[in-house]
């Protein structure tokens, strides 16, 4: 397949695809003092796996996400260049091999991912090994254009197979449903309409697919549609993927209205046998940099123990999690998360309490929901909108936030961070005053943001920090 560059990529798919290629970054170590210590190896042979009752798979309950690809090269800015970096494969082949040898079996992939070249550097990572040991999931990704019908389906289904060199898909997921502005006419334009989701029960009868489900974002009104049809025998749900950690455990719809807490989706999985696959364990990272004194609550408890290893501990803790996905960059995420689940050491009661109040502290400090999962991008203006929000977020958790008034003796120091930080962090062509609210990026926004507004209130809040100074 010869590379396409991304706002090319994303048209071919009708303008809807999950573009998540931005979050790519060179493979090496963070400087982030709450980051792992990659010194610590993981011990082998000790992998806590959880059973599929559906098919009998034994899955390891640390997946790899493959939405988050090393690349070779990305220039220092990966918002910027990122898109069109060139996938580091063997990088990905060491880390492969590596989760391999600590006993990971489950990868995680989609055409969307890695614009459309995820596929293909997990299938050559995977090939080098015997195909019994690991599980393949991917996704069907018919999100517009001639992948909406029946035969572009059809052959997206059949380009991954050839991408990822196998006879059948282990996990097929339906990808994303409940989104856009009319999620029931969406999912039925999707997958019913067309005869696309009989056509991929077929499949499964022939065993070319041997698990058949789907992932979750949006409107809880298409969820349980599909769960009835569970519970009525029309369609059968050999797993369901949802977003799960401790901040949207029961906070997902007081942060953003309209988006669902985790403990009533798992809560209606479980009740149904239904194994749960669990994405954004970390909600894009934001629960690996929590503010200071959060992460002092946490070092008090385990001293040696990374930030990131409770939001982990506590999406694999429920019985019902087959598997908890991570997108793992670096080798030393990968080793962390290796430590936090060979073996798992599940939350105590005291831990859940402290992880709810936790949650609760985060959820007071009214930062936006923004996962930076890129799907918003590319914006059609050149806004920068992970990075904006981003700013905004990395400006509460270290302090910097001038929100208490000029008479604050703490103001003109916040203010001066907040706007050297600013232009420093976005480009100015790139700031949210530039955003002329075309909405285009709503749809795409798995945390169900309303992008134009958030702009206008942060481009309204940085006006007036200019003009008092």
């Amino acid at each position: 397949m010869k590379p396409i560059n991304r706002r090319d990529f994303l048209k071919t798919l009708g303008g809807a695809a999950l573009a998540s290629s931005a979050l790519l970054a060179a493979c090496k170590r963070p400087a982030d003092p709450t980051e792992p210590d990659s010194d610590a190896e993981p011990a082998k042979g000790k992998m806590t796996y959880r059973h599929n009752p559906n098919s009998g798979d034994r899955v390891s309950l640390l997946g790899y996400g493959m939405m988050r690809l090393p690349v070779v090269d990305n220039g220092g800015d990966p918002l910027a260049n990122a898109g069109d970096g060139e996938i580091d494969q063997e990088m990905v082949n060491r880390q492969v091999d590596y989760a391999l040898e600590h006993g990971v079996n489950y990868f995680d992939t989609a055409l969307t991912y890695c614009r459309g070249l995820s596929e293909r550097a997990t299938g050559i990572a995977l090939a080098r090994h015997p195909r019994s040991s690991y599980f393949i999931a991917t996704k069907m990704s018919n999100f517009g254009g001639d992948s909406r019908t029946r035969q572009g389906s059809i052959e997206m289904f059949e380009n991954s197979l050839r991408e990822l060199q196998t006879d059948y898909i282990d996990y097929l997921l339906l990808h994303s449903v409940g989104g856009g502005s009319d999620p029931q006419a969406e999912f039925n334009s999707r997958y019913m309409d067309n005869g696309v989701l009989d056509y991929l029960v077929d499949q499964k009868r022939r065993g070319r697919i041997r698990n058949l489900g789907f992932s979750f974002h949006g409107d809880v009104r298409i969820f349980d549609m599909l769960l009835d049809w569970h519970d009525q025998g029309l369609y059968h749900w050999d797993f369901v993927q949802i977003e799960l950690n401790y901040l949207d455990w029961k906070f997902a719809n007081e942060i953003n209205r309209g988006n669902v807490d985790a403990v009533y989706l798992y809560g209606e999985l479980h009740k149904r046998g239904i194994p749960a696959v669990v994405m954004e364990p970390l909600l894009g990272g934001r629960l690996a940099k929590v503010p200071d004194a959060i992460v002092r609550k946490m070092k008090e408890r385990e001293p040696a123990n990374s930030v990131a290893s409770w939001a982990f501990r506590f999406a694999g803790t429920p019985e019902g999690v087959l598997c908890v996905l991570s997108g793992m960059t670096y080798m030393e995420h990968l080793r962390d998360n290796l430590r936090s689940y060979c073996p798992l050491k599940p939350i105590t009661d005291a831990e859940n309490a402290l992880l709810l109040d936790i949650a609760n502290d985060i959820y007071n400090l009214r930062t936006i929901p923004c996962n930076e999962c890129n799907y918003c991008m590319p914006c059609p203006y050149g806004i920068n909108i992970p990075g904006i929000f981003s700013h905004y977020n990395r400006c509460i958790k270290e302090g910097n936030m001038p929100n208490k008034g000029r008479l604050d003796p703490d103001y003109a120091r916040a203010r001066h961070a907040y706007l050297v930080g600013y232009d420093r962090s976005v480009p100015r062509l790139r700031q949210a005053d530039h955003c002329i609210g075309c909405r285009q990026c709503v749809d795409h926004c798995p945390q169900r943001i309303n992008i134009p507004r958030e702009m206008k209130r942060i481009d309204e809040f940085v006006d007036t920090l200019k003009r008092e100074a």
